[in-house]
């Protein structure tokens, strides 16, 4: 039986050590580092690093169990008696948010060499080799480390990706590398190339580990890496991908996902040398559950495989009295049946070994289990001093570099200030002496209509809400000019703008003149404070009401809409017609006319020939006159006849 994976290396706040009897190393939120006893559940070290104010830790690595050897006299000493003794753990890697790699010796109990120099940024993962004296490490500065451990250097650094790299994972024989960003990489040690490529994760991957250590099947010889599987997970991704190097290059997607119900956090799993044998993993997620998978690694999948057990740690109690204990780490005993889980707090984790079936789906463990912890601090484990501080001291808190806080002053600079402080009290002068003293009217402050400003109706506004005061709210609520209105809800808290909708809710279902006027105060609630009320998870629930309230006035917009159009319509005609009988006669005559020159001459031609027309008509109406008139006629007899007789005589004269 081997056991691979997430036991010996991770690249969270906990991490459980490799080999028989295995230790718990956490890092807490104050920087300190922390080695749990897994049998015993006490605690074995604690180390507070010198930087661990302004470089907290980023990552925890365990080194391989090293051999110890007997100490055999020179002259006794046979080549059976120099064999290895027991295995034994003794270094622990740090990684911080500096870029420094602190190396622990759990033996010793202190620091035995720091590495730097390498990194310029956060070191997120550091790997540990099998065999040789050397890690690997992966930083936000694009780059991967490989360093030399007797000697504390750097033997070799190259650039991996084009951000950051989160994660590495070295091969079972210690030849090939894994490293991620968002994509995966495998790299030749030798050559610092790289071998293959594939697709990896739409967000950042978190964890890396080899699921086998031979191929499935012997059908093609075995160079060490070709056939493998090895497993990927990453932030928010609720999938577990399993990817297989494949000698042929068709090897860039995943052939196998395990289904979670949040993102893995911890990692483990085992197998045996049997290739029948399904692989055994254990996932804990960042919503405190674990995940348990048996599957046998042979191929392409395509169906996301879900969880054969999910287990889950609740306190005792009621079912509404009970709260769910977040899982932290587990890993796999060598006998592949028991597991060991920490669960609880980091500051104090709770370490139990259990023995789980899982034919059942669910399995939920009650256990009593303190969520508040208070650390008491062993003489035996640490020995705290007290720093001298002086003026000349920055104090710094957990956190990025750089980050400062407020220094607490000493004991003397506390009674410095009261002595200060008491002083200044014998001479304190009168709020009154002091406004006189700056020139400040105290009467003309107050105002002269004796009417609340802006800034008094928001506090009236928000005294009225909390306390429920339907009269301190319709006092202000009557306000009808717009510009207080909007620097009212202006200064209005976020926090009152939900209670105030639901008060304008209730006076819009009132008298139409008050609903009116809350219309007023509803527009300028949902122009200033829209950004707010759209960040708002359950803001349908909360104006349900309102929503249906606008809808219902919404619906008879349009039917008001054509009535208001015919009436409209109706009362201009009628007023058309009051107007046109009211109007007395007008004379329609044009009072200038405008004619052009070719219309002119043909008019008066066309008035000559009426004229000449007219002019024969009136000669001819004279003769038929005279015609019937009997005078006329005597008359028209005796002018011919002196006309005949002048005739006469001129032919006379003419002979």
């Amino acid at each position: 039986m081997a056991a691979v994976g997430g036991g010996a290396e991770s690249c969270g706040g906990c991490a459980f050590s490799p080999g028989p009897g295995p230790c718990l190393a956490a890092a807490g939120a104050d920087g300190r580092i922390r080695v749990w006893n897994t049998q015993s559940g006490g605690l074995r070290h604690e180390y507070v690093p010198s930087s661990h104010l302004s470089a907290t830790c980023s990552c925890l690595s365990w080194a391989p169990p090293r051999r110890l050897r007997q100490e055999v006299p020179q002259k006794k000493k046979r080549r059976s008696e120099d064999v290895n003794g027991d295995e034994e753990l003794d270094l622990l890697a740090i990684g911080t948010a500096v870029g420094s790699i602190l190396l622990y010796s759990i033996i010793k109990g202190e620091l035995q060499s720091k590495l730097g120099g390498g990194h310029d940024s956060k070191v997120n993962c550091v790997r540990w080799h099998q065999e040789n004296d050397c890690l690997y490490s992966c930083s936000d500065d694009k780059h991967i480390v490989e360093w030399s451990v007797p000697t504390g250097k750097v033997k070799c650094k190259w650039k991996a990706e084009k951000g950051s790299v989160s994660c590495l994972c070295l091969s079972p024989d210690g030849k090939m590398l894994l490293s991620a960003g968002r994509g995966i990489k495998l790299w030749d040690l030798e050559t610092k190339e790289v071998y293959r490529k594939f697709t990896g994760h739409a967000t950042t991957i978190s964890s890396l580990t080899f699921a086998t250590i031979r191929p499935p099947n012997d059908s093609q010889p075995f160079d060490g890496t070709t056939g493998l599987y090895f497993l990927s997970g990453a932030v928010h991704d609720r999938l577990l991908n399993v990817w297989q190097v494949r000698s042929d290059g068709k090897d860039k997607n995943a052939v196998l996902s395990f289904t979670l119900t949040d993102e893995p956090i911890y990692v483990d799993l085992t197998t045996s040398g049997d290739r029948e044998d399904p692989v055994k993993l254990a996932v804990v997620c960042r919503d405190g559950q674990m995940h348990l998978f048996e599957h046998i690694l042979n191929g392409y999948c395509k169906k996301p495989l879900s969880p054969t057990c999910t287990v889950q740690i609740a306190t005792s109690g009621r079912v509404t009295d009970a709260r769910p204990v977040p899982i932290l780490a587990a890993t796999f005993c060598f006998d592949r049946q028991s597991i060991l889980i920490a669960y609880s707090n980091v500051l104090h984790p709770i370490i139990e070994r259990v023995t789980l079936n899982t034919t059942e789906s669910h399995i939920c463990l009650v256990r009593d289990a303190q969520m508040t912890v208070a650390l008491t601090t062993e003489t035996a484990v640490t020995k705290v001093k007290t720093p001298i501080v002086t003026s000349g001291v920055k104090v710094l808190m957990p956190g990025v570099p750089g980050h400062n806080t407020s220094m607490k002053p000493t004991l003397m600079e506390s009674r410095t200030n009261e002595a200060k402080r008491r002083k200044g009290t014998e001479h304190e002068r009168s709020i009154e002496e002091r406004l006189c003293t700056m020139d400040i009217d105290v009467m003309k402050m107050k105002s002269k209509s004796g009417l609340p400003q802006t800034d008094s109706f928001a506090v009236l506004l928000v005294q009225g809400l909390e306390s429920s005061d339907s009269s301190i709210i319709n006092k202000v609520l009557q306000t009808k000019k717009d510009s207080l209105i909007k620097t009212t809800i202006a200064r209005l808290p976020v926090p009152a703008v939900v209670p105030l909708l639901q008060e304008i809710t209730k006076r819009l279902q009132g008298h139409p003149y008050s609903a009116a006027l809350m219309v007023k105060w509803l527009k300028a609630v949902l122009t200033l404070h829209a950004s707010y009320l759209s960040t708002l998870p359950n803001l349908v629930p909360q104006l349900g009401v309102l929503y249906q309230l606008m809808e219902s006035r919404v619906k008879t917009l349009q039917k008001l809409s054509r009535l208001h159009g015919k009436l409209f319509l109706l009362v201009a005609q009628v007023a058309a017609s009051e107007k046109a009988q009211d109007v007395s006669s007008v004379d329609q005559t044009a009072k200038l006319v405008y004619e052009e020159e070719s219309s002119s001459e043909e008019n008066s031609e066309d008035d000559l020939m009426a004229d000449q027309e007219s002019d024969e008509n009136w000669e001819e109406d004279e003769e038929e006159e005279r015609a019937d008139d009997p005078k006329m006629h005597i008359d028209k007899e005796i002018s011919e006849d002196s006309g005949e007789d002048m005739h006469t005589g001129n032919e006379s004269e003419e002979e």
